[in-house]
């Protein structure tokens, strides 16, 4: 059965333990996100550590968000400790858990994710709908971190959801993780020119562009006014994709298949090391007729445009379809990688 070779060259040769839904070959990273965890529950008081923590069987775990959160009153109503409202230390052991879920550029992306908001606050004003606050990212663990039981934990603001799940010190989920950015290139003032998820974007926009009519013909796929064809699912454990659309990678030359490796890397890469090469992994072992890319819209700059990746195991997915801050069209995006046919280590 032909497969995607190209993606083999990516990949850090790794063992796979079995019961592992994400194929971890050790404890390491498990361990170091129960210790991580531990650490930031120790700094908190007991009315802290209240809003910190929920059982692991709580709804709360598989409610995710990626959108702003707040009431009438302009209030925050996500559940967890709020990172405004931390001491310094308690801050930085609350990142130090974020820095156990992902690499060095996927937490480089993600402080410049919560940096954008300050951005975003200038550009509307203090009028604007929406309350645009670098501090409201919150940290909730669901159990108790251990390396016996099984626990999770979620660090999530607006443009930014890590979402993990672990049973007996092994990372069994690490999904939704979705990264937004508004404004996904800064047009204008000091940061002009900042783009915090360039990869999502040039990689993905190469691969359309490279494609011939009969390979587009099969990729693209009708464009309704609200670009619900392909749409991210927020709060549902479940991405309810349907069933795959477009262009296979078996019908891919050798050149778009590494364009879609590199694709693929820009998202597994915000995920430690060892995670993103069994992801990887997962990615090269799909049979290259089971692989699928599909887009709508226009890549063109400035132009709406959504696109998916979608495996039996995973999808990746991807919107830019709105205009950003300063009403720039077409330059807010989000970008997120999900397991199937649930995240959270769901079995459904």
């Amino acid at each position: 059965m032909t497969r995607l070779r190209s993606l083999a060259l990516a990949v850090v040769a790794v063992g796979f333990a079995a019961f592992a839904l994400v194929g971890q070959p050790t404890p390491a990273t498990g361990v170091k996100m129960a210790d991580a965890a531990k650490t930031f529950l120790g700094t908190l008081n007991a009315e802290e550590k209240k809003k910190a923590t929920y059982p692991f069987d709580d709804p709360h775990r598989v409610a995710w968000f990626f959108t702003p959160q707040q009431d009438k009153e302009r209030r925050p109503t996500r559940v967890g400790a709020r990172l405004e409202d931390l001491t310094p230390g308690q801050k930085a052991a609350a990142l130090g858990l974020l820095k156990t879920g992902l690499s060095a550029k996927g937490y480089e992306q993600a402080t410049t994710i919560m940096s954008l908001e300050g951005l975003l606050a200038d550009l509307e004003g203090p009028k604007g709908a929406m309350v645009r606050n670098p501090g409201w990212y919150f940290v909730t663990v669901f159990g108790d971190p251990s390396n016996t039981g099984n626990w999770g934990w979620r660090f999530e603001g607006h443009h930014l959801s890590v979402n993990y799940t672990l049973d007996k010190g092994e990372v069994v989920a690490a999904s939704p993780i979705l990264f937004g950015a508004n404004p996904a290139e800064v047009k204008g003032g000091p940061k002009q020119g900042l783009r915090t998820l360039p990869g999502v974007e040039d990689h993905a926009r190469a691969l359309i562009k490279s494609l011939t009519p009969d390979q587009d013909k099969a990729a693209k796929q009708p464009t309704p006014p609200n670009y619900n064809v392909l749409e991210i699912k927020e709060n549902n454990p479940r991405a309810d994709v349907g069933p795959p659309v477009g262009v296979t990678a078996d019908k891919l030359t050798d050149d778009q298949k590494k364009t879609l490796t590199n694709l693929l890397q820009a998202y597994a890469g915000r995920m430690p090391e060892d995670l993103a090469a069994a992801e990887l992994k997962r990615a090269e072992a799909t049979p290259a007729e089971k692989l699928y890319f599909a887009y709508t819209g226009s890549p063109e700059p400035g132009k709406p445009y959504t696109y998916r990746v979608y495996a039996p195991e995973f999808v990746v997915e991807f919107l830019n379809v709105q205009a950003d801050g300063a009403k720039n069209p077409a330059n807010h995006i989000h970008s997120t990688w999900r397991r199937l046919p649930a995240d959270f280590g769901m079995a459904k």
